[in-house]
């Protein structure tokens, strides 16, 4: 009799063991398959900026007609509406898609050759899909802003609050498609079919321009064909120590002659020093030439020659998720009738002052 106690309790015990052994598979599996199917689920987000700003000129006039370097995305007097920028993305383990929308002057002054056709094409940033074809390619078709330049039109993503005169000038946005390719860790190619450049709603014209990207290291080295005439641009920067920041821009644009569209060239630096977790110092020091009336800078002369040399100092404190920019700004120019006085002379420099809110999320 105890024998067979002994037994069936053995029996016992060895199926309760196995039954909380399997049980405990069970669950682990479960859980697994729970993460599994978390971590390959859709993630819809949303994100995106305001911005607004005060900007008086210290030697010119704050007027109806108050100066400001051309297209420096905060040309408006006093207290100023920069924009709200709304960026919808969805995001999938292989596809996904970006809704860029922007509201405001800034976005107006970003893709200020539409609507072409739409109603509402002036408030599209961005708006393309994607395919992650593998870990190295990825598809991008729709209209995505450009591959070309060191600033951008967020002004989340930029130190200084203005632009510059080489960001101002070249493309903002294409809409074609685009691949790229992770070659290794460090190197990466992007190859690009698109719209002639500004035309992002639609193609009426037939002719197409084309794009090409070769990464290394953060360094971009850039070129543009479109139509007759080409871009060539480099983009980088360096962290030189812990707390300082030297980013990089250079560009030249050949205009075609047949078209009547003259050429620019420029260099731009941008040293950066963060004197602390919550504000950074950032100076933009560039200088910009064109030819053929290109229309940044309104030459005079017979050739149509003329440049700019511009510095803006920027400090960028941070509250939270709010940033802080007072900036000084002074561009020295070639030409007297670039800007005029309060007086309603012509001058050949123009310094200002503005001051800028940004909250993102």
């Amino acid at each position: 009799m105890d024998l067979k106690f002994k037994l069936m309790k053995q029996i016992i015990n060895t199926k309760f063991v196995k039954n909380i052994l399997f049980s405990t598979l069970a669950l682990f599996s479960a859980v697994s398959l729970v993460a599994q199917e978390e971590e390959e689920a859709p993630k819809f987000t949303l994100s995106g900026s305001i911005d607004a700003y005060y900007r008086a000129n210290l030697n010119a006039g704050n007027g109806v007609d108050a100066q400001a370097p051309g297209s420096s995305f905060a040309n408006l007097p006093g207290f100023a509406l920069g924009m709200a920028n709304v960026i919808a993305g969805y995001e999938g383990e292989k596809v996904g898609f970006v809704a860029d929308l922007v509201f405001g002057p800034r976005g107006t002054d970003a893709i200020f050759a539409s609507p072409m056709y739409s109603a509402t094409g002036d408030i599209v940033n961005q708006l393309y899909a994607y395919w992650n074809v593998s870990d190295a390619v990825t598809l991008t078709f729709g209209n995505f802003n450009t591959f070309l330049g060191y600033e951008v039109i967020s002004p989340v993503a930029n130190f200084n609050y203005s632009t510059s005169y080489l960001f101002s000038y070249g493309p903002f946005s294409h809409t074609g498609l685009k691949a790229d390719f992770a070659i290794s860790d460090d190197f990466s190619l992007m190859l690009a079919v698109m719209n002639p450049t500004d035309l992002t709603e639609f193609n009426p014209v037939g002719q197409y321009a084309y794009g090409v990207q070769l990464g290394y290291s953060g360094q971009y080295a850039n070129l543009l064909i479109d139509n007759g005439s080409y871009e060539i641009d480099f983009t980088g920067g360096f962290d030189l120590s812990d707390s300082f920041f030297l980013g990089l821009n250079a560009a030249y644009f050949n205009g075609d002659e047949e078209d009547g569209i003259g050429s620019f060239a420029g260099v731009a630096v941008y040293p950066q020093l963060a004197t602390s977790e919550n504000f950074t110092l950032g100076l933009r020091g560039e200088y910009f030439t064109e030819t053929d009336f290109f229309g940044a800078i309104g030459a005079s002369d017979a050739e149509g020659d003329a440049s700019v040399f511009a510095v803006t100092l920027t400090g960028s404190a941070t509250i939270g998720n709010l940033m802080i920019k007072p900036e000084l700004r002074l561009d020295s120019t070639s030409e007297d009738t670039t800007f005029v006085n309060g007086n309603g002379e012509p001058i050949g420099s123009l310094s200002s002052f503005l001051l800028a809110a940004i909250y993102s999320f």
